[in-house]
């Protein structure tokens, strides 16, 4: 009887859409060879999409860092059969090498042989069901990793997590059932193969903190709730998946040892490199883009899965600037970096009105509150080489699972999926005088100003009706922004760097004025007879005839638009 396997080279498990907007499955093999025929990874939800595309990337970096364009190793290092490393003269690293390789591949449309020849050569280890399966242990290292009441019973099976939970469409444990799951009670613990492929992967990145069992450590440790939970990610989105990917492919200013964890030696000396490997800033990308927060190993039981879970050491973000996928924040007390991450009451604020956090808007390197992301340092890197076209607009992508922020569960609460879209020599504008990013954040800025206006507005309104609670300014405010979104994400996409920047300004403050104004008018066109009416007014300075209602209320807003807006 042959052995059961499913082999991620050759299997198709990956979610793409074609050209014609058509949802495909398909394999490694054929995602690296026909990347600009697909459009974007189209997976479950667009954290996984995250995490497939972080995977995807983890073997471009590995492969084009060690061989250039031709397949050819460069002169600093040495190569085994696998295409692994065995040698490198780090002191003879040359950075410009790998960008050399990164724009010819760019302007070829296409990836060389070598990503193909490297996972053949591996392709042992990405076998899902094999003796030493994808992204989880064998049954024996699982029994030696954990404590003794732990080891696998299927009897009496202890810290195993269901395919309902490591499905983030639906998050659900057995003590709390998802009440809007898209899965009725009976398939919540369905899924075909593939698709088990895909949540394993996400899970590994997007975990919680419920687990009731650990690895076996002589040190106490703070159980991962998975790396991209801790970050607020930033990706950029090209035309086709071949340019998101390459879009994506960042190499590091020094040299690192690219190793993601299909290389090492076995998988425990991957978990026994997790356990003692406490700071993130000294692994590779590709390591981090791989990394797992848990161990797992499944059984099949009557062709079911059966997950068993420990958890594995949190890592220590600070400064872990290898990461090139997050926004940062600076503690004010430390002067340290820390990924950035957002939270319950972030889900109304679009990612353009964090401009500030992902790209410099100063020309001036004396930003110390800000750390710019390594993927747009990268990206503005390559269009200073001029490999991109003088043209191309880049679209900025955010993906973040949100947890309920609950220390002791830390489970998917909302996700948020956001863009913008921006021509690239506008965001890495080389003009210091006339900087566009400072344009941008001042016309940034004063619309946040105006939201301010706004809600002072609509809460003298709540007042005006007795009411004490803030609920209706925020709300109010909150579709107030929802409805600036698509004419500010349209005019930033509008900017060219041959325009007036006084003219594109005007024209972005004529927009604010006719919405800030018109928004207003609808509150009022829904006034209450105890609106009209109002009520005397004690600040006789405020209001000089005594009576505070709606209009006089509506007309202080307006006074403070016109002195904004200017």
């Amino acid at each position: 009887m042959n052995k059961p396997s499913f082999n991620l080279v050759t299997e198709p498990w990956i979610q793409v859409l074609d050209q014609d907007g058509n949802p495909k499955e398909v394999s490694l093999l054929d995602v690296f060879e026909n990347a600009a025929d697909y459009q974007r990874l189209a997976g479950d939800m667009a954290s996984q999409d995250l995490v497939i595309l972080r995977l995807l990337v983890a073997i471009l970096t590995t492969v084009y860092s060690r061989v250039d364009m031709d397949g050819e190793a460069y002169e600093w290092i040495t190569l085994d059969e696998k295409m692994h490393l065995k040698e490198a003269e780090e002191e003879d690293y040359d950075r410009n090498d790998l960008i050399n390789t990164w724009h010819l591949l760019y302007k070829n449309g296409e990836f060389s042989e070598s990503v193909i020849q490297y996972l053949k050569e591996n392709s042992s280890k990405f076998d899902f069901l094999g003796d030493d399966p994808f992204y989880q242990v064998n049954k024996e290292i699982y029994d030696r990793e954990v404590p003794a009441n732990k080891k696998i019973n299927l009897k009496k099976p202890k810290g195993t997590v269901d395919i309902k939970q490591i499905n983030r469409t639906i998050s659900e444990s057995n003590n709390s059932p998802s009440i809007f799951s898209p899965r009725t009670r009976h398939t919540k613990n369905e899924v075909n193969l593939a698709q088990l492929v895909r949540w394993i992967i996400t899970y590994q990145s997007f975990t919680g903190v419920t687990d009731k069992t650990k690895v076996n450590s002589k040190e106490k440790f703070s159980v991962s709730a998975g790396w991209l939970y801790g970050l607020n990610p930033v990706f950029a989105q090209g035309k086709n998946l071949f340019q998101t990917l390459m879009l994506n492919l960042v190499f590091s200013e020094e040299y690192e040892d690219e190793k993601p964890f299909w290389e090492f030696e076995n998988i425990v000396e991957y978990i026994e490199f997790l356990k003692d490997e406490p700071f993130a800033r000294d692994l590779s990308i590709s390591t981090l883009y791989t990394l797992w927060s848990r161990m797992l190993h499944i059984e099949w039981v009557n062709e079911k899965p059966v997950i068993f879970t420990a958890g594995l050491p949190k890592l220590d973000s600070t400064e872990a600037f290898v990461e090139p996928m997050t926004t940062w924040h600076r503690n004010k007390k430390t002067g340290e970096f820390y990924p950035a991450t957002k939270h319950l009451n972030d889900l109304t604020k679009a990612m353009w009105r964090n401009f500030g956090q992902y790209v410099k808007t100063t020309s001036s390197d004396e930003l110390e509150d800000m750390h710019e992301p390594e993927i747009i340092q990268w990206l503005r890197e390559v269009q200073n080489n001029e490999y991109l076209p003088t043209d191309t607009s880049l679209t900025l992508k955010t993906t973040v699972l949100i947890s309920d922020g609950n220390p002791s569960s830390q489970l998917p609460a909302f996700e948020i999926n956001d863009s913008f879209k921006i021509k690239a020599n506008v965001l890495f504008d080389k003009n210091e005088k006339d900087y566009w990013p400072a344009d941008i954040e001042n016309m940034i800025e004063l619309t946040q100003e105006i939201g301010k206006d706004f809600w002072i507005f609509t809460n003298n309104i709540s007042k005006l009706r007795g009411l004490t609670r803030t609920n209706f300014a925020d709300n109010s405010t909150a579709k107030f922004y929802e409805g600036l979104n698509l004419p500010f994400l349209n005019w930033l996409a509008s900017l060219r760097n041959d325009q007036e920047r006084a003219d594109k300004t005007a024209e972005w403050k004529k927009i604010l004025k006719t919405i800030a104004i018109t928004k207003a008018e609808e509150i009022l066109k829904n006034a209450s007879p105890r609106d009209i009416i109002g009520q005397k007014n004690h600040d006789k300075k405020d209001e000089p005839s005594g009576i505070k209602n709606i209009f006089t209320i509506f007309n202080h807003y307006k006074l403070n638009i016109f002195s904004h807006i200017k």
